[in-house]
């Protein structure tokens, strides 16, 4: 059984995040889900989905090498890319943030450990 990105409970924060977001609230919460890419450096921290598109997800992401970069991430792209020897992306269910999601963007050389 595959592994799901965004379990319901984070999917309700991220939603509600983005209803803070769309009515113009600065928010910078913690980051609510980590998605990774095994055997590559690719890293997403994401913290909001769009209230009116449920594929698209807000955070930061990272390929290990470069500064992290703010952004919108299509999630059903996620899901269906592969990296090396055909491994999906994956969530870290034992992500802990160690704070806001600027803190994360604002790291060197994409090093999102904590």
């Amino acid at each position: 059984m595959p592994q799901v990105l965004i379990p319901q409970d984070a999917f309700e924060q991220m939603i509600e995040n983005g209803r803070k977001s769309n009515a113009g609230e600065r928010i910078d919460p913690l980051p609510i889900v980590k998605l990774f890419m095994p055997g590559t450096g690719w890293t997403w921290l994401l913290t909001e989905i769009d209230p009116d598109n449920h594929d698209r997800a807000f955070g930061v992401a990272c390929n290990g090498y470069d500064d992290p970069e703010y952004g919108w991430v299509s999630i059903s792209e996620l899901s269906a890319v592969r990296g090396r020897m055909g491994l999906a992306v994956e969530r870290d269910e034992w992500f802990n943030p160690a704070g806001p999601l600027s803190e994360y963007a604002q790291r060197e050389g994409g090093q999102f450990a904590m």
